[in-house]
């Protein structure tokens, strides 16, 4: 693997039974790029997040990791490599009965021996990064979509992995606050100096964010390029899609 991929997955299929997510699929992931993944809902989306972090293990082929196939790992060196790469879940998944500042805290608490007042610089800091600096001391209950977002994505980067994965970041929000959030995600990247893998379905979050778009339709991939080589594809599946037409050879309904 060249000295510019961080992940890859090579000739991937998974199933569940029956259900064929994925077919065959080969995706590089650039380091310290921005590689976005497109498609129908159901076209296996976050599926590939979560093989890149072993969550899932595919039917067949590989899933590389700075190299590694991580099939080979036993759970602790899977476990040591999971604290290297951030996941920022659709829904947050944050702990309801904790502070905000505690959720943030909890990957440094748990897989490092920084001090307190250590942790607690470094997620203040954070906090005021992502815009939440108010709201630090609050339960997750009391906090808007776009808050609890942002939230899910100051702890998802707090330890400073070298890969964040962000599954349906703007799903649902207004578009001031998908703006916001599109702004973080490239914010943070570029911060860290890290990898990123984001799964949307907005188009103008994902133009204004990627270097890479992958899209996946019918369980392979189907195209892979920049966002200026994605756009002006000559793919018709790719074309109906981004431009949202009812008439393609996507079948609707």
């Amino acid at each position: 693997m060249s000295d510019n991929i961080y992940a890859r997955l090579e000739n991937v299929s998974l199933s569940y039974g029956d259900k064929h997510v994925l077919d065959g699929i080969n995706l590089d992931i650039v380091k310290g790029a921005i590689t976005c993944l497109i498609g129908l809902s159901g076209a296996g989306k976050s599926t590939v997040l979560r093989l890149l972090n072993g969550l899932r293990t595919p039917t067949s082929g590989r899933v590389y990791v700075e190299g590694v196939d991580i099939a080979t790992l036993h759970k602790k060196e899977l476990v040591k490599l999971r604290q290297q790469i951030g996941f920022a879940f659709q829904f947050s998944a944050l702990f309801d009965s904790l502070s905000i500042y505690d959720n943030v805290a909890l990957p440094l608490r748990e897989n490092t021996s920084l001090s307190e007042p250590e942790i607690h610089t470094l997620v203040e800091t954070l906090l005021s990064t992502v815009g939440l600096e108010q709201s630090a001391q609050a339960l997750p209950s009391e906090l808007s979509g776009g808050m609890l977002k942002r939230a899910g994505f100051a702890r998802a980067v707090i330890a400073h992995p070298a890969m964040v994965l962000y599954d349906e970041p703007t799903t649902g929000l207004d578009p001031i606050i998908t703006r916001l959030l599109t702004d973080i995600i490239r914010n943070l990247q570029i911060r860290d100096k890290s990898t990123a893998v984001v799964v949307s379905h907005d188009l103008e979050s994902i133009y204004a964010m990627a270097d890479y778009i992958a899209m996946l339709y019918d369980g392979k991939i189907i195209a892979y390029g920049t966002v200026a080589e994605i756009h002006s594809s000559t793919n018709p599946f790719v074309m109906q899609f981004i431009h949202g037409e009812i008439e393609g050879p996507i079948h609707v309904g």
